[in-house]
């Protein structure tokens, strides 16, 4: 994060700051991981409000930008060799009021915005969408983001919940119905077994208290889950060299 930083600070001739790119990446980290108000991450590393705001904002787009396209993710899930993804939706919770209808999830009961979720079955996010109002249905907001297409073109088989049905392949989801013969009870577990890790990559976003309930403008989810995506994989991938 750091050298992002420091590359756009060089990149627009920005002029002497407070922080240096070392320092304005902590108090990003602590906003992200931990929720803290701007008010209190001023307070914290020694500059204004508004200096914290911007920070925040300068850093999340930074990263945000280097979260990778749609069609780039497949393809490199493809060139990976994975054999199937999962895809799954996530709902963020905002700070809203009950007029704000178009926010208002009837499955979760909660106000918040609907993110669309492409993992791999190693708990890999590998792409996040922008953000919906979470009124939207999971299998609309795939169509909106042109997530059924792409996974159309790119030929992956992909694991969803139910949420999904009237999807065409590759999207699978299980089969829904009261009394299911044996067969299908039994595709029905192995296709949760099968998505579960995806899922739980899904719910490794939720860690990042930011997420639990956004005080933030409610369009700024999808790009908030775009920059943890990237901090998290970048994590695995040292992780993995080192």
């Amino acid at each position: 994060m750091a050298g992002l930083i420091r590359r756009q600070r060089k990149a627009i001739g920005s002029a002497w700051r407070l922080l240096n790119p070392g320092q304005q990446a902590l108090p990003v980290l602590v906003y992200l991981r931990k929720g803290e108000t701007l008010i209190e991450l001023g307070a914290g590393f020694g500059v204004s409000t508004t200096t914290a705001w911007r920070y925040v904002e300068e850093t999340v787009a930074l990263l945000s930008a280097r979260s990778p396209k749609l069609a780039q993710a497949l393809q490199k899930a493809k060139r990976d060799g994975l054999h199937y993804l999962v895809l799954d939706g996530t709902l963020i919770r905002i700070d809203r009021i009950k007029a704000d209808r178009p926010y208002y999830s009837g499955k979760h009961r909660v106000h918040g915005m609907n993110v669309q979720v492409i993992a791999s079955p190693d708990r890999m996010i590998l792409w996040t969408s922008g953000a919906l109002p979470g009124k939207a249905h999971d299998l609309s907001a795939a169509r909106i983001w042109g997530i059924l297409r792409e996974l159309e073109k790119a030929g992956i088989i992909t694991l969803a919940d139910k949420a999904y049905q009237g999807a065409e392949r590759p999207i699978i989801t299980p089969y829904k119905g009261k009394d299911k013969p044996t067969s299908q009870k039994q595709a029905n577990r192995s296709h949760a077994r099968l998505r579960g890790p995806g899922e739980r990559a899904n719910a490794q976003l939720k860690s990042w208290k930011i997420l639990r309930k956004l005080r933030c403008c409610p369009l700024k989810a999808g790009h908030l889950c775009k920059a943890i995506t990237v901090l998290q994989n970048h994590r695995v991938a040292q992780t993995a060299r080192g």
